[in-house]
């Protein structure tokens, strides 16, 4: 999950509001970030990666640009190749062999059109994020969202994170709550596990963690 901004005459990393990137907030250029997932891709051409964007970028083709400036648009799964009305996905197989291994949604509704980079709400659900989806027994789509059970979207994307991140309680959140969210949000989503799970401090816990939850929801999936 990446907030993308227009700033500096570039296309830049940063966590801020107002759609606006103040220099205070401004992390880095996101070519940097966006380097190293190529790196990575490289370096283990059996994984696949799926990218989040926040989107505020306004500039004419900037993402296109800076995916480009990358390297990473060798890697990318095409639109044209997504499930539009609830069908499965592609088998992993028959991402990598055609080295199709990278697939990026973005936030903003227009991009899809004019730059081939699909709009996250046609292909998934999301849980509300912050103190709102934290809630005991409870798994509410957030606003963007349509409703955890509609089924005409094959991914389903569980927050687990409090509105302010806080290093200490990170340990408790990722542990037994957030397996018993996986399994609230599974009821939530017309009996389907989450496709990814989305936490703060993902190796802080008092067990396996993140790390494990994701393999269980793995497991499960694969066993259903």
């Amino acid at each position: 999950m990446l907030d993308m901004y227009d700033y500096d005459s570039d296309i830049w990393l940063c966590h801020s509001y107002e759609g606006k990137c103040f220099d205070a907030l401004a992390f880095q250029p996101a070519v940097n970030v966006l380097g190293e997932i190529r790196d990575f891709l490289e370096a283990n051409p059996s994984e696949i990666i799926t990218i989040f964007i926040e989107d505020y970028v306004s500039s004419p083709m900037g993402l296109t640009k800076v995916f480009n400036a990358s390297g990473l648009l060798k890697y990318w799964f095409p639109v044209s190749s997504m499930p539009k009305n609830g069908e499965d996905w592609p088998l992993v197989s028959e991402m990598i062999t055609p080295n199709q291994r990278l697939v990026v949604f973005t936030s903003e509704k227009t991009k899809e059109a004019s730059e081939g980079i699909a709009y996250q709400w046609r292909y998934v659900v999301e849980n509300q994020y912050g103190d709102g989806g934290m809630e005991d027994g409870s798994c509410p789509n957030r606003a963007e969202s349509l409703p955890m059970d509609t089924t005409s979207r094959s991914l389903v994307l569980m927050n687990y994170f409090p509105s302010i991140p806080y290093f200490f309680t990170a340990c408790k959140h990722n542990s037994g709550p957030l397996e018993s969210m996986l399994n609230t949000c599974y009821s939530a989503s017309a009996n389907r596990w989450a496709n990814f799970i989305a936490v703060d401090y993902y190796r802080r816990s008092d067990g396996g963690g993140a790390a494990q939850v994701t393999d269980l929801a793995n497991d499960r999936m694969l066993s259903s």
